[in-house]
């Protein structure tokens, strides 16, 4: 999409949500412009991009930006997107040793679709995007989450889903995750990323458990890194990632907006 700034916005429609939510829904990813394009003309092609979404009737927008991507985040905000959520983003190479003790987990079964979806929807997180955006409010939040947890288990998007195996012990968490394969022309490239969790109250403590077993199952696949990412609000997660020595690698803001 151009406008008047002499640049380009990179925008993808995401067919998937919008026939989930009944609303066209994009995702934006940059804005392309020149170096010397002052802030009043980058915030107002930001308007400009809202009002031609706007003109193809009812949407959803956001966008992932980086925390040091300034002029990107200034214009958004001065272009009337809303800061919803800010990530932290971490990391852990699995060749590093833990310094927990193996849990017993497995790959949730077909049949338990509809009860991980249950776990996704009341473990419920007030900061995450869904909770945090009046736009999608409490049920479509649930819904979201629900149908998350469940395209995971059938395998839409994610490579397994871990639960805990321990004999006589209610399933009342989960973790998803999502392969990619290394790279051959770039050393350690190879990653598996936490892509959902929910912790319940019958499961209090895995967290920490599933975390750790989606390191082990990586470096046993030849993968290099655990990804993970949460609020920057989660001080639970902050804790798991301090006693298995994840690092942070960046920041993210998500912004949003719609009509």
């Amino acid at each position: 999409m151009a406008d008047a700034a002499a640049g380009q916005w990179l925008v993808q429609h995401l067919a998937w949500d919008t026939a989930f939510f009944g609303v066209d829904t994009y995702r934006l990813f940059t804005g392309l412009f020149a170096t010397a394009t002052s802030p009043d003309a980058l915030a107002q092609a930001a308007r400009e991009l809202r009002a031609e979404l706007a003109q193809r009737g009812a949407y959803y927008a956001f966008s992932i930006v980086p925390a040091e991507d300034i002029q990107l985040i200034q214009a958004l905000t001065q272009g009337g997107w809303g800061l919803i959520e800010t990530r932290l983003n971490f990391y852990r190479p699995t060749a590093e040793p833990l310094p927990v003790p193996p849990a017993l987990v497995r790959a949730a079964r077909p049949d338990e679709a509809s009860h991980l979806g249950r776990v996704s929807a009341q473990a419920r997180n007030d900061y995450d995007r869904f909770h945090a955006d009046p736009w999608f409010g409490e049920e479509r939040a649930a819904a979201m989450l629900t149908r998350y947890a469940e395209a995971a288990v059938a395998g839409t998007y994610a490579d397994t889903v871990l639960v805990p195996a321990e004999d006589d012990l209610v399933v009342d968490s989960f973790l998803a995750i999502g392969d990619t394969a290394p790279d051959p022309l770039i050393a350690d490239s190879g990653y598996s990323r936490v892509l959902l969790t929910a912790v319940g109250p019958e499961n209090r403590g895995w967290h920490v458990k599933l975390v750790a077993e989606t390191v082990r199952r990586a470096a046993t696949n030849q993968l290099s890194n655990v990804l993970m990412t949460t609020q920057a609000t989660n001080r639970a997660v902050f804790r798991t990632c301090e006693k298995l020595g994840f690092r942070l690698g960046n920041t993210t803001h998500v912004f949003a907006c719609y009509s």
